[in-house]
Formats: C-alpha cells, sequence, structure tokens
C-alpha cells in the first residue's frame, strides 16, 4: 500500500509545478502546507545542537497532563530536525514504546535489564521508525516490579545514571545523542528517582486545569531533595503547558497563573487540546508522522525549536557525563541556593491567597520554589 505520506508529497510537488503562485489560503491548502514542512523537514534549517548532552527528565507525577505525549513527540521532532535523540522508557506501561512503534513484550530487551540485570544501555536500544535519528529504550511490565528489586540493591538511586553514561562512553563522539528524554511513570517512587538523578534537567508537563497544580508543590520539594542530597546539577529549567482549550476561562487563568509563577521557564508555545494527538499512538506513531498538518504537530514542532534553542548556550563539559556518582552538593553557607520568590498574593501559602497557583501550593513547603529565575542565569 501506497505510504500516505508519500502521496501528499507527490500530490503537493505537482500542484506547486503546475502552479508556483498558489495561495495558501484556505484551511485545507494552510493544513497541508503545514505538513509538507513536517514531511521535509530534513530539507528545512535544522534545529541548533546543545552545547553539551542535554539528559532531560520528563516528571509529573500526576498522571494525565501528557508526560508520554509531550517526550514522544519533542523526541521524534529533535529528531526529524537533523538532532540525535535517545527516548527512555521508564513507565511500567510502556506507553512511549507503543507510540515509538517499539516491541515491548515480556522478553523484549528492556529498561529492565540495564536497571536490575546486568545488560547495558547499549544492549536494550531500539531503533525506531519515526527517524533514524531518534532511538528508544523500551520498558516491559517487568518494570512493575523493579522498584522491590532494587531495594536491597547498592547505589540503587544510580542505577539509570551510570547505564546512561555507559551507554555514552561507549559510543564515538559523533554518534552520541545530543537529547536524552526519559519518561517517567505518574509517581515519585524509586522509578522516579533514578530519572532525577540520572537527569541534568527537569520538564515539566503542565495541564492547563486546576487539578494539575495541586501536586506540583510536592514535585518541586522532591526535586529539591534530591539536589540536596544525590544531584547537585538537577533543576527545573523547562515547563510546559498542555492540553490547552482556548474556548474556556480556566485555560486562560491556569496559564496566565504558571507563567507569572514560573516566569521564563515556561516555553512560549503552548500544546492545544488536539484529537490527532490523542489517536496517533493507537498506530504506533507520534502526531508528527500521523497528521504532519495538525495542529498538535506544528505545536509540538515549535515546542522543540524552543527547547533547542535553549540549549544552544549551555557550557560544555570536558568529559560529557563524567562515571561515577556526582560530586556532593556544597555546603549551604558557602553557596546559598538560588529561589524564586512568590509574587505578592501568589503561592505564598496563606488562607487569604486565593489565586488558583496560590490554592494549589498551600501547605506545602513551594512558597519558596528551588528552581532557577530564568534560562539566561542558569546558563550564566
Amino acid at each position: 500500500m501506497t505510504d500516505p505520506g508519500q502521496r501528499l508529497r507527490s500530490s503537493l510537488t505537482a500542484d506547486s509545478a503546475a502552479s508556483p503562485g498558489a495561495d495558501f489560503d484556505s484551511p485545507i491548502a494552510m493544513e497541508a502546507l503545514r505538513a509538507t514542512r513536517v514531511l521535509h523537514a530534513a530539507d528545512q534549517e535544522p534545529f541548533p545542537p546543545p552545547g553539551r548532552i542535554r539528559v532531560v527528565t520528563v516528571a509529573n507525577q500526576k498522571g494525565g497532563v501528557g508526560k508520554t505525549t509531550s517526550t514522544v513527540n519533542l523526541g521524534v521532532a529533535l529528531a526529524l530536525y537533523g538532532l540525535r535523540a535517545l527516548v527512555i522508557d521508564l513507565d511500567p506501561q510502556g506507553n512511549t514504546s507503543t507510540a515509538l512503534g517499539v516491541e515491548h513484550t515480556v522478553g523484549t530487551p528492556s529498561i529492565y535489564d540495564a536497571l536490575v540485570g546486568d545488560s547495558s544501555l547499549a544492549e536494550v536500544v531500539h531503533p525506531t521508525t519515526a527517524s533514524p535519528n531518534l532511538r528508544c529504550v523500551p520498558a516491559t511490565i517487568d518494570l512493575a516490579g523493579a522498584e522491590i528489586e532494587l531495594v536491597s540493591v547498592v547505589a540503587r538511586e544510580y542505577r539509570l545514571r551510570r547505564a546512561i553514561e555507559g551507554y555514552i562512553h561507549s559510543l564515538p563522539e559523533e554518534e552520541r545523542p545530543h537529547y536524552v528524554l526519559i519518561d517517567c511513570p505518574p509517581s515519585l517512587g524509586l522509578l522516579t528517582l533514578n530519572a532525577l538523578v540520572a537527569g541534568d534537567e527537569v520538564l515539566i508537563p503542565i495541564q492547563c486545569e486546576y487539578y494539575a497544580l495541586e501536586g506540583l508543590g510536592q514535585l518541586l520539594n522532591n526535586i529539591e531533595l534530591v539536589r540536596a542530597h544525590l544531584n547537585p546539577g538537577i533543576a527545573v529549567r523547562t515547563i510546559l503547558l498542555t492540553m490547552y482549550d482556548g474556548r474556556t476561562r480556566l485555560a486562560d487563568q491556569v496559564a496566565e497563573e504558571v507563567r507569572s509563577h514560573f516566569k521564563d521557564l515556561v516555553l512560549r508555545t503552548v500544546i492545544p487540546r488536539n484529537v490527532r494527538v490523542s489517536e496517533a499512538p493507537g498506530y504506533g506513531q507520534s502526531v508528527l508522522t500521523y497528521d504532519p498538518g495538525s495542529r498538535g504537530s506544528t505545536s509540538y514542532v515549535e515546542a522543540a525549536r524552543e527547547l533547542a534553542e535553549r540549549g544552544v548556550h549551555l557550557v560544555p563539559e570536558a568529559d560529557p557525563r563524567p562515571m561515577g556518582p556526582p560530586p556532593p552538593p556544597p555546603p549551604p553557607a558557602t553557596a546559598p541556593m538560588r529561589a524564586v520568590r512568590p509574587q505578592a498574593g501568589l503561592a505564598t501559602g496563606s488562607h487569604a491567597d486565593s489565586s488558583l497557583a496560590g490554592r494549589a501550593f498551600a501547605g506545602t513547603d513551594a512558597a519558596v520554589l528551588p528552581v532557577p529565575t530564568s534560562v539566561d542565569e542558569e546558563n550564566r
């Protein structure tokens, strides 16, 4: 059967040759134009490579906020536009593996074998059909028991970090991934802890609804604990607003509150509610390959572009991802932590604070958030 993407490319090429001055002013024509831009991503200007390898942990203990969807589509977008990406599925449900069309039945070499067994990450990495630049480490149902099996393991929090470091050092420099994206399960257990210790930065998808804010304070507190005791290099550097419904005032209010609170950490691009985004995993695809002309597809491309542009000015490391556990953090007396102070009437934990963010963070220790005040400041 002819590939639908190939048919679209052939049709657009023929139409363009027949009428070079055609005006793309109708909705269908605009969607076709957006689709051909995604399908011909290799012919366009590639995304800039980061200053160093970026290991991004995509985390939010609330389920259904778009962690897996964002991990998959950001990874595909980065790969289509010229960057090498590795996606690690750390959720026992294996939804990331499904969306990338990677086998994850019982017995498939997976991240479980690297965390609990003796396999190296190179032995469990699988290619994807989305792009030659994108590879995936799948998750099988065996991963559900990994947290129990890791309890008695020495340095259990560093298992994933050491696996990633060993994989990167085993590759020649020209084949090392620019981005490693880790999709976390919707919990704050040992698997998520491994992802936070392994990562250099955290990307938090936030659904544009009130419930999505409620557990955010707890997540930030856990990130700060990891920063203080296990991985001093971890920091929240990116927040992505997902499932935005422009027809509701609530979505606008949540987006405004999040931007007021986290400022430059929030990407300008917002991911809208789009049925194509939900349909794509059923066909073992990302939305970029399933329906490249959809609003969801173009939004994820723009979000990936922003993510890539933010990594350009990162300072390169002499030895990327040095082997072994990270050095202990400096004492607070000599290196006080930067913090974001909430604005007046926002996230103060006061009962008088009636804003969405204020009610969400009330009763937590998130009045002072351990995140950089801006991307530029963090890069300095």
